[in-house]
């Protein structure tokens, strides 16, 4: 039986041949929003959300900031550190993107996958997705306020913050970051009222010099940062 993806190429060429547009000229609406509910209305939550926070913040993590390149960003040519607009601007809709993010681990070695996951509900992630790449910025103990930068929303996360195109993707490499990670996204998965998103890695690099100080944990709602 012919697949999905022979089903479209026939349909393409027959379209082709009768003259129809093959292309969508009006934009499409996005989907709505997903109902991230996960029981009824009438049915009481399983577990308190409080205590579940509670309860998982005894583990500690590392923290990163993943970034996307923007969608338009006209003048800046690779190699060049970009320079961010005021610290009060109001983040562009086609500027780099980027958020916080402890939910981050290595997944596999051959291939070499990485994966982070994202509120469904995220603002930022739509941008990540449009670009189809991302950059994991590992943070070293000295970058909370960094980190806390990149934690808001509704205001331009890169003002004022130094960084240059990563070596591939050309997505935002923070500087003075101890390691980055380049990669292009190769699935999303559904958790919940989270995604799993999994990437593909391009290209890494560490700076020892950056890393001395050791990483940036967060623990029990706090940053924290390993002691001898």
């Amino acid at each position: 039986m012919m697949g999905h993806a022979g089903m479209a190429a026939t349909a393409m060429r027959y379209l082709r041949s009768v003259g129809a547009p093959t292309t969508i000229e009006q934009p499409v609406d996005p989907l709505p929003r997903p109902d991230l509910r996960a029981v009824r209305e009438d049915e009481r939550l399983p577990l308190d959300p409080t205590e579940f926070r509670r309860v998982l913040g005894n583990f500690a993590s590392g923290v990163t900031i993943v970034t996307a390149r923007a969608a338009v960003d006209p003048g800046h040519r690779s190699g060049e550190t970009a320079r961010a607009a005021p610290a009060q601007a109001a983040p562009h809709p086609d500027g780099p993107a980027g958020f916080a993010c402890q939910s981050f681990a290595s997944l596999s070695l051959d291939p070499p996958l990485v994966a982070f996951m994202v509120a469904r509900t995220s603002a930022t992630w739509p941008r990540i997705a449009r670009a189809g790449v991302f950059c994991v910025n590992i943070l070293g103990a000295d970058q909370g306020d960094l980190c806390r930068g990149f934690a808001v929303s509704g205001a331009d996360k890169f003002a004022g913050v130094e960084y240059e195109p990563s070596s591939v993707t050309g997505s935002p490499r923070l500087a003075g970051v101890p390691a980055w990670i380049d990669c292009t996204i190769q699935a999303v998965h559904t958790g919940g009222d989270h995604l799993i998103v999994v990437g593909r890695v391009e290209a890494l690099g560490s700076d020892e010099t950056a890393g001395a100080a050791g990483p940036l944990l967060f623990h029990r709602g706090a940053f924290g940062s390993l002691s001898g």
